[in-house]
């Protein structure tokens, strides 16, 4: 959120502020499209996942982070980076559902991986559920540990694609809203057709257009964005 000090006459441009804005992870704010449909509706559904784990891929961008705490919060899960694993966290850990994201940033991390093979193995005996996240799928994770790569391999995998058009046009206007800012109507169908199809890429163009739009006192348009995009570029 940006906030606004009015400038003395003499001062060219507004000074702007930017304040924390609030993440939305809610289930009501995943907006649902082509793009995300199957992961949304395994993500739901964990009692369908065969033998009790699913393996999430996608893109930076993608929203799989924002679907993993869907998942945490619907199921009581706990949520830890493969990066922080520590092997006497495990009993604590496995009395519950767990998300592991990033695992293949632990492929170069021999004791990370013993750790997951045993949190694996405990969680799903203790009759939780394991949910598992990558940027790729799971076969080109190339975890040196044999035992934890078959495993994974063996989990049932669903990948989210890139945002479609209606899914990025939907968190443009949200993040928008989250702003209480309108711009322009041709604004968001601009920059679904020109913008890199990221959430991650929406979100740093809302706040650059809220942003720069206070500093130099103009209208939220297409012709900010365009300005905005060609500099990105």
């Amino acid at each position: 959120m940006t906030t606004r000090i009015k400038a003395k006459p003499d001062m060219p441009q507004q000074l702007s502020f930017e304040l924390p804005t609030k993440i939305a992870l809610d289930r009501d704010d995943y907006f649902v499209s082509l793009a995300n449909a199957l992961a949304v509706a395994m993500i739901d559904a964990p009692q369908n996942w065969p033998g009790g784990k699913l393996v999430l891929s996608g893109p930076e961008g993608a929203g799989k982070t924002h679907l993993v705490h869907v998942w945490a919060t619907q199921t009581g899960a706990r949520i830890i980076n493969a990066r922080d694993l520590r092997e006497t966290d495990v009993p604590e850990l496995a009395q519950g559902s767990v998300a592991v994201e990033d695992v293949p940033e632990i492929a170069s991390d021999a004791d990370a991986q013993t750790t997951l093979f045993h949190l694996h193995n405990l969680v799903l005996a203790e009759g939780h559920f394991l949910l598992l996240t990558g940027r790729a799928a799971p076969h080109l994770w190339n975890l040196p540990l044999p035992d934890l790569q078959s495993r994974i391999d063996a989990a049932q995998h669903v990948a989210l694609d890139h945002p479609d058009d209606s899914l990025l046009a939907a968190v443009l206007a949200k993040l928008f809203d989250d702003r209480q800012i309108v711009p322009r109507p041709d604004v968001i169908p601009f920059l679904v057709r020109h913008m890199d199809r990221s959430l991650n890429a929406a979100a740093r163009m809302v706040a650059r257009l809220d942003r720069v739009s206070l500093e130099e006192r103009h209208s939220l348009s297409r012709k900010l964005a365009a300005r905005l995009l060609a500099e990105t570029n």
